[in-house]
């Protein structure tokens, strides 16, 4: 079934079956599967298996007995001045993972991800290529809010890290979609928003997501800020749904054992439980957009060199949240 959407300036063709993010039951184990109708015809040995909850009963207990510990976390200063400390939220059997930088007022105030006006934005951004905000899984590179909304601290983002690849460890996920410079540096350290927006990459292996696809986009923040922001995360996120079947391709080949011929690889369609992909076409804007506003034309797009500075002025909680995890 192929439905054809509008949203904004922009017309969206939506395949479900093409590429959703998520897996009908039982697909997990595919990558194995693809290992072994391989038939190879020299000696290899296959990858060792991916350590992952095999159904998404367990995944999901994985991931709440992850979230209650976060809830309960005194590892660094945040725990201090939280309402509530954010986990994340989403379906267990997702292959994409969308991770911002850190919760804002109403997200402290809820324990929930991306709830206020960025959150608003954001589900608007997924729902644009015909995907539902439930079907995906969101979380923040840190699980408290920063007093004032300033930026985190390198410790901080460091005390949080096994929360998060832990969280990775147990979706496994084929495409992570980095909303902002933190998240972008926690998966492409020394990358430039600015020039990676829109682009997918492997994950820097240093960085410790080995294996991993990341798809770089601005902050959903950085739109309320600036006007022109608005367009370019619209045309960014057209671009998820064909990040996410290379990302899938991707993962087939890394799990393959790498002595295989290229020519005795199986195609991915071919494997046995996967949907066939139905690629996207092309996206074209509309001959005749909306004008859309521009606030603040002269934002800087560039991250910030670590060690990151807190800003230097607090924010009270009436502003919006998340304003200034944006660049």
């Amino acid at each position: 079934m192929i439905v054809t959407m509008r949203h904004h300036s922009y017309h969206v063709k939506v395949t479900a079956a093409g590429y959703h993010p998520l897996v009908p039951d039982g697909t997990r184990q595919e990558r194995a599967m693809s290992v072994e109708h391989a038939t190879p015809t020299i000696e290899s040995t296959p990858a060792p298996p991916h350590e992952r909850p095999a159904t998404p009963q367990a995944r999901q207990a994985k991931l709440d007995a992850i979230a209650a510990e976060v809830r309960v976390c005194t590892r660094c200063r945040l725990a201090a001045s939280r309402t509530n400390a954010v986990p994340g939220e989403g379906h267990p059997d997702t292959e994409v993972l969308f991770v911002g930088e850190g919760p804002g007022f109403n997200e402290d105030q809820q324990g929930r991800p991306f709830v206020g006006a960025a959150g608003k934005f954001l589900t608007e951004l997924i729902e644009s290529v015909g995907w539902r905000r439930e079907e995906v899984f969101i979380t923040n590179v840190v699980k408290c809010r920063p007093p004032g909304n300033r930026d985190p601290g390198p410790d901080e983002i460091a005390a949080c890290a096994p929360y998060l690849e832990r969280q990775i460890e147990a979706l496994d996920p084929a495409l992570v979609v980095t909303l902002g410079r933190f998240s972008l540096q926690t998966f492409l350290p020394g990358a430039r928003i600015g020039q990676v927006h829109g682009t997918m990459r492997p994950a820097d292996p240093s960085a410790g997501k080995t294996g991993r696809s990341a798809y770089a986009m601005y902050h959903p923040a950085a739109a309320l800020r600036a006007g022109a922001l608005r367009t370019t995360l619209q045309q960014d996120m057209c671009g998820v749904p064909r990040a996410l079947i290379e990302a899938r391709h991707g993962q087939i080949a890394a799990e393959l054992p790498p002595q295989l011929p290229p020519d005795s690889r199986p195609a991915p369609d071919a494997i046995p439980g996967r949907l066939p992909i139905d690629e996207p076409p092309p996206y074209a804007p509309d001959p005749d957009p909306e004008p859309m506003p521009i606030d603040d034309p002269l934002i800087d797009p560039q991250p910030m060199p670590a060690p990151v500075p807190a800003m230097s002025a607090a924010r009270g909680p009436s502003e919006d949240d998340q304003l200034s995890l944006f660049v």
